[in-house]
């Protein structure tokens, strides 16, 4: 199938180690489905919880349709997550742990239907942090140089 890419949640990778990802569905009414089409979505302080064995993400801002007027719902309301119940039970053990979490990294287009992709990841401390900054910083420079784009900068 197509993937044709809506938002990506650009803190997922920065703030967390994500060690697993896999595809969701997303139950959405038809004028939530409209806005995402004109690109009105952000998924950029969303998280998924699992709350009487069924996932739902929270804090996904869907801007309401210009011509939806009654039919519109509210812009920050949580949605339920499609998955298998097993699949549900494995996240569920998997979120117990301590400093695991379940997070949104991007929202995209299968075919028609708008999928979620949702990582577990583990928060990372700042000197993580500091650590993957630091080695970006030495490939792009490698980069430079193997490029011969010097401009008096090593």
């Amino acid at each position: 199938m197509d993937k044709k890419i809506i938002a990506k949640n650009p803190t997922a990778r920065h703030n967390y180690t994500i060690t697993d990802s896999f595809e969701a569905g997303i139950v959405l009414s038809g004028t939530e489905i409209k806005s995402i089409r004109n690109g009105k979505v952000n998924i950029k302080d969303t998280y998924v919880m699992i709350k009487d064995g069924e996932a739902y993400i929270y804090g996904m801002h869907i801007s309401p349709y210009e011509h939806g007027n009654i039919f519109n719902k509210d812009p920050l309301r949580d949605r339920k997550l499609l998955l298998h119940k097993r699949e549900i039970y494995r996240l569920f053990g998997m979120i117990k742990q301590k400093g695991v979490s379940l997070i949104p990294i991007s929202l995209y287009f299968s075919g028609s239907k708008v999928k979620v992709e949702v990582g577990i990841g583990k928060g990372k401390k700042l000197y993580d942090k500091r650590e993957d900054i630091a080695k970006r910083d030495a490939e792009m420079k490698i980069k430079r140089a193997m490029k011969g784009d010097f401009n008096g900068k090593i």
